[in-house]
């Protein structure tokens, strides 16, 4: 058995110098390998996985929206634009583990919290299932976060897309991944890239370009000056029936961009 462990780093290299427009916008970029075997139906036949290698969460030039790895309160100047690889190593050390140890093999879930194998036994984040990790967001006015396809002034940011440099069967591998977003007080969102059927009884969304902004791509609300925490799940869902063994050797990339609306889904500038 062929097992590679790679996943995350930076999702696009794309330098255009366009203009674009000053709004509040956070990027996480998300690189994966995955490695499968043989045969031809929903979950891997083998005991096949993606690793973790790098992942870097960024904010964009507005001064009005701001991440860190931990709750510093109102005090904007601890809070910063950019969450490296580093900085999340340092909170996965509490779980003995970093990136680049992170075993995804491929899990369910039917709310986006709690997550089971084939056998349908339950898993635990960062081992041999799923990366889980969390971000403290502020923001110096109230707003919606969504996520967006629109660009921010980041270098190499083209907002959220899910792509692959893989062809034939293996470019099915962009249905697999989902993500959500949970916080106490607005549940948990699961983005489902190239939405298809439910599975699973998910409750899931997608989005498209040009950006349409509505309740429902609405992930969590700031208060302004209020941090909020924001757990990240990122996993391979094995009941969609395009992860087989079909996307062997698949290229992933995931990157998301994430963007501050008001009370009526219009972005703030």
């Amino acid at each position: 058995m062929k097992i590679l462990q790679k996943i995350i780093e930076k999702a696009s290299d794309d330098k255009a110098t366009q203009r674009r427009r000053k709004r509040m916008i956070v990027v996480v970029s998300v690189i994966t390998l995955l490695s499968m075997m043989t045969s031809t139906f929903a979950w891997f036949t083998i005991n096949t996985f993606a690793g973790v290698d790098k992942l870097d969460l960024k904010i964009s030039v507005s001064a009005q929206l701001k991440v860190a790895m931990e709750d510093f309160g109102a005090d904007l100047d601890k809070y910063v634009k950019t969450i490296t690889t580093e900085m999340i190593d340092t909170y996965l050390a509490k779980e003995n583990t970093r990136l680049a140890d992170i075993i995804l093999d491929p899990v369910t879930t039917t709310n986006g919290t709690r997550f089971t194998n084939r056998r349908g036994d339950e898993r635990a984040a960062n081992n041999r299932s799923y990366l889980e990790f969390e971000a403290y967001f502020i923001a110096t006015e109230d707003m919606w976060v969504h996520l967006t396809t629109e660009s921010s002034n980041i270098e190499g940011d083209n907002g959220t897309m899910v792509t692959t440099t893989s062809t034939g069967a293996r470019a099915d591998i962009v249905n697999c991944p989902r993500v959500s977003f949970t916080t106490e007080s607005d549940g948990t969102a699961i983005y489902e890239p190239n939405k298809g059927s439910p599975v699973n009884g998910q409750n899931t969304f997608d989005i498209a370009s040009p950006m349409v902004y509505s309740n429902s791509t609405r992930l969590f609300h700031l208060d302004g000056m209020t941090p909020k925490k924001v757990t990240f799940r990122l996993w391979i869902d094995g009941e969609d029936p395009e992860c087989d063994d079909d996307v062997q050797a698949a290229d992933l990339s995931v990157a998301m961009s994430f963007i501050g609306c008001d009370n009526n889904n219009i972005p703030i500038a």
